[in-house]
């Protein structure tokens, strides 16, 4: 695994996939431990490059969260994430941190004299970066402090390397890069000097000459200084030379030619009135676009309709205009509109005019337009604006040829054919800020009227997606109704039935209007898919759910959603996730709606089916002794695949809102028989992920569903399985009558269920302080098991039984029955259950007084703990084997576990214990021998 700094932060395996870090703190976290790999990192630095001067008060626990999630995605590389006083350490091999390779490059090669071998050294640790360093990083003074040391680094290497190109006379080669450098920093007396003698080499002296005489009215008019010596010896050179000019060529007149993009039907829009923010947005534009710019001079702007890509555009244009000598062309090529495109040929004619052809020497063909306006473009310098475009085709003849000119185009589509063909830079523009949609709505509606209901304000600008034409939208019709205040727009806008109606001006401006302008250039599945996604109940879709609803394979559903990714009806938040905003999903209700009922109830069965058939799988690796499962009505084509425990544990964290969501919605909407058997499917799997408060609601609405349901399997099993988790969450006197209610509803000839049922029974009358009671029923469970070879609940019967006789005070009965739990999952050591049987097991260990045997136990459970993923377990074992080590006299082994412990318990969300044990373990710290 390599960790990339010298560009976005990122982690990359071997074959160069990128495993995700996500957000700016984690990237920053692992970002410093990088840079100071095989050191220990102090907290205090941490959180000043998370946070500068101002750490929220549980800065603590959230850096231990970041670190815990770190570890995870460095799990089984050659890094590893130590705890260590007073703060952390990561150790790995240097040459795998991409900043630390280029160091150990740039200090190789400057213990060589061959330049020549030096020089391919220092080319290669050029080559390691990929843009600006720590690109993505919260933006402290640490954070600016440890860019400027890698950034200066960079300028030093590049320096070398360009001095020794010009020794061994190749000075050529370096001229690009040292041009690029200037061109981002013109006070670089270095750097300019480096470029005079270069391009001298190269025997382009009235350049050499250029170059010093710009840099030298920089220098004079931003900093008030003449050139220091490194330029005035460089500019010696070039004037010792026979081939430099007694005084610089008169200037080339230029040829006769109208102004550029005078013409009306050329001239750019009117800047947009009330624009707020996209100051990011602008810089990037003037970097790969404007008059002084670093990039190609192609940008494509790109997003969802409605989020301000022309009006960000146009104002940049506005601003930079005055940089393009020869003008600007503009031209709406209205790819979107009902209307049709316009002719590229009638836009080539428009541009031809501004650029001053009369109208009799316009070529009739459209191949022979596009020619003539590369021969007017080619000694240019032009800004063009090709706005709202929908395909690549319909701008490949309008593209200029002139190297002074740049086009920036915009579109709902991603373009990515200019990307390939044309290199074009790509801008994602997508809602505002939430600071700036809020600062447009103050701009729109004035400062007073805003800031006197701002909670309404903040409802506001998240109904309307914090999308700029929403929010244009929903400013105008307060604007034209005084007497209404904010809260009476949210009230309608709150109601999702008639949001999109709201938002419509019932003239040309609608958000419904704009989204059905994108909607009619779908293909026939993505637009199908657009409509049927409105069942899906999460924040995110996958590619198998997709699958599902469009009853297809992965192939097919992975073109449609692309497609909907393209048009920016969809966001590809992750490589296989995709994202929509809630405006999107009420107009796919309103698609969904028009094909009727039916078209709805068969979507939700088809998506409920495919979670079903995934949890199972997922189950599966969690409680392997599960009964087969009952066939589907709608078999899904592909199931994600989850080899073992941990892939199963890592798909239920991602998918588990969605699974939560399904239950309910499914309750809701009479499907009661798939409602709780998803519930029920997922409960191992909650318990294995450690997300017990969503556990608890999940089988609550599978409980309701199978209430309503009837039967006694459904009934039983929820009521079972709910009182089972009110255990799991320290509320066992909640549990009783729960689990009472499954065992009086079953009998012996119900089998597993009866098993499950006293089990859980037992386990909740221990939890409730009766422990005679529940050995009694524990037993009756243990007894069914033997005598009927009942096998779905038996691992989960024996363990809990082993963990009732130790609170009985009865070892070795507990280490009898956890054991025989392990007998029965010898073939899956990461099962749930056998942790759990596990653990149960070194308790019992320990108070036989069999320590040693106990510390193998421990170390053997915390192992698979860690290749499991389950968090539930880890945190337990972590926290018991802590006071196990305590109990030992080990202090230092028990506050690095009850460390570990803290962290994992933040993970869960489960605070107040993890504050508890973090305190616990800053007492031993600081009195280790009490």
């Amino acid at each position: 695994m390599r960790i990339r700094l010298l560009g976005p932060v990122e982690l990359r395996r071997e074959d160069g996939a990128r495993v995700e870090v996500s957000g700016p703190k984690r990237r920053a976290v692992l970002a410093l431990l990088s840079l100071e790999l095989g050191r220990c990192v102090p907290l205090e630095r941490l959180f000043e490059l998370l946070w500068g001067d101002d750490p929220p008060a549980q800065a603590r626990a959230a850096l231990q969260g970041h670190v815990a999630a770190l570890r995870k995605a460095l799990d089984g590389s050659s890094f590893v994430l130590l705890t260590r006083t007073p703060g952390y350490e990561l150790t790995g091999t240097p040459a795998d941190v991409d900043a630390l390779r280029f160091d150990a490059l740039a200090a190789e090669a400057a213990t060589l004299d061959d330049d020549a071998a030096a020089s391919v050294l220092l080319e290669r640790a050029l080559g390691l970066w990929s843009g600006a360093a720590l690109a993505d990083l919260p933006d402290t003074e640490l954070r600016g402090v440890l860019t400027d040391r890698l950034d200066d680094a960079r300028s030093a290497v590049m320096r070398g390397w360009a001095e020794r190109q010009l020794r061994l006379g190749n000075g050529t080669v370096a001229i690009p890069a040292l041009e690029q450098c200037v061109r981002a920093d013109g006070l670089q007396e270095p750097m300019i000097a480096l470029l005079v003698r270069c391009l001298h080499q190269a025997g382009r002296v009235a350049d050499a000459l250029a170059v010093f005489h710009h840099a030298r009215a920089r220098l004079d008019e931003d900093l008030g200084v003449t050139p220091g010596p490194l330029l005035q010896d460089a500019l010696a050179s070039v004037l010792a030379d026979d081939r430099t000019p007694a005084a610089p060529p008169p200037p080339r007149p230029a040829p006769s030619r109208a102004p550029a993009a005078t013409v009306n039907a050329c001239a750019l829009p009117r800047s947009p009135a009330g624009f707020v923010g996209r100051n990011e947005e602008s810089r990037w534009l003037d970097r790969e676009c404007g008059p002084d710019r670093a990039g190609s001079g192609l940008a494509v702007v790109v997003g969802p309709a409605g989020a301000g890509k022309s009006a960000t555009v146009i104002r940049w244009a506005h601003g930079a205009a005055s940089g393009f000598r020869d003008g600007h062309l503009f031209a709406d090529l209205r790819g979107f509109d009902p209307a049709g495109p316009a002719d590229p040929a009638e836009t080539l004619a428009a541009f031809l005019r501004a650029l001053g052809v009369t109208e009799y020497a316009i070529p009739e063909d459209p191949a022979a337009r596009a020619v003539l306006f590369r021969e007017r473009t080619l000694d240019r310098r032009l800004l063009l604006v090709l706005d709202n475009v929908r395909s690549a085709g319909d701008v490949t003849t309008l593209l200029p040829d002139g190297p002074g000119c740049a086009t920036v185009i915009t579109s709902r589509n991603r373009l990515e054919d200019l990307l390939v063909t044309d290199a074009a830079a790509s801008l994602h523009l997508d809602a505002l800020p939430s600071a700036d949609a809020h600062g447009l709505l103050e701009r729109l509606l004035t400062p007073e009227r805003v800031g006197a209901e701002p909670d309404a304000a903040t409802q506001l600008i998240r109904l309307c997606d914090r999308l700029p034409l929403a929010l244009r939208i929903a400013a105008a019709r307060l604007v034209a109704r005084p007497t209404w205040t904010l809260s009476d727009l949210v009230e309608e806008l709150t109601d999702e039935r008639t949001r999109l109606l709201s938002l419509d001006t019932q003239g040309a401006m609608s958000v419904r209007g704009a989204l059905a302008m994108t909607y009619r250039h779908l293909s026939q599945p993505a637009a199908r898919l657009l409509a049927l996604l409105t069942v899906h109940p999460g924040a995110e879709v996958d590619l198998s759910s997709a699958a599902a609803l469009l009853e297809t394979d992965l192939p097919r559903a992975r073109h449609a959603l692309g497609s909907l990714a393209a048009y920016h009806l969809l966001a590809e938040s992750t490589p296989g996730r995709y994202a929509r905003h809630d405006l999107v999903r009420l107009y796919g209700e309103e698609l969904l709606s028009e094909q009727g009922h039916d078209a709805y109830r068969h979507a939700l069965a088809r998506l409920l089916d495919h979670h079903l058939a995934s949890t199972r799988e997922a189950a599966r690796r969690v409680q392997p002794l599960s009964a087969p499962f009952d066939p589907l009505e709608f078999e899904p084509r592909s199931v994600v695949r989850m080899p073992d425990v941990r892939s199963a544990l890592t798909w239920f964290r991602t998918e588990e809102p969605v699974i939560r969501g399904l239950v309910g919605l499914a309750a809701e909407r009479g499907e009661h028989e798939r409602a709780w058997r998803l519930a029920q499917s997922a409960n191992s799997l909650y318990y294995g992920a450690g997300r017990l408060t969503d556990r608890l609601t999940c089988l609550r609405s599978g409980l309701r569903a199978a209430r309503l349901s009837g039967t006694k399997e459904a009934l039983a099993t929820m009521e079972a399985s709910t009182a089972s988790a009110l255990c799991g969450s320290g509320r066992a006197e909640e549990a009783l009558d729960l689990a009472a209610e499954a065992v009086a509803r079953t009998g012996p000839g119900d089998g597993d269920l009866h098993v499950y049922a006293l089990a859980v029974q037992a386990l909740a009358t221990g939890l409730a302080g009766d422990l005679a009671s529940a050995d009694l029923l524990s037993s009756r469970a243990l007894d069914l098991i033997r005598t009927g070879g009942y096998r779905q609940y038996a691992d989960s019967t024996l363990s809990n039984a082993a963990a009732l006789k130790g609170m009985a005070g009865d070892a070795g009965a507990a280490l009898l029955h956890a054991r025989e739990a392990r007998s029965l999952l010898s073939e899956h050591p990461a099962a749930t259950f056998q942790l759990s049987a596990m653990v149960n097991e070194a308790q019992a260990l320990q108070v036989l007084g069999r320590t040693e045997e106990a510390g193998r136990v421990w170390q053997e459970a915390l192992e698979l703990c860690r290749t499991a993923g389950s968090l539930q377990m880890h945190a337990l074992t972590e926290h018991q084997y802590a006071e196990f080590n305590l109990e030992a006299g080990r202090t230092d082994d028990a506050i690095q576990h009850l460390r570990a412990a803290v962290e994992l318990y933040s993970l869960r969300g489960e605070s107040e214990l993890a504050d508890e044990l973090g305190r616990q373990a800053s007492t031993l710290e600081a009195h280790p021998s009490g």
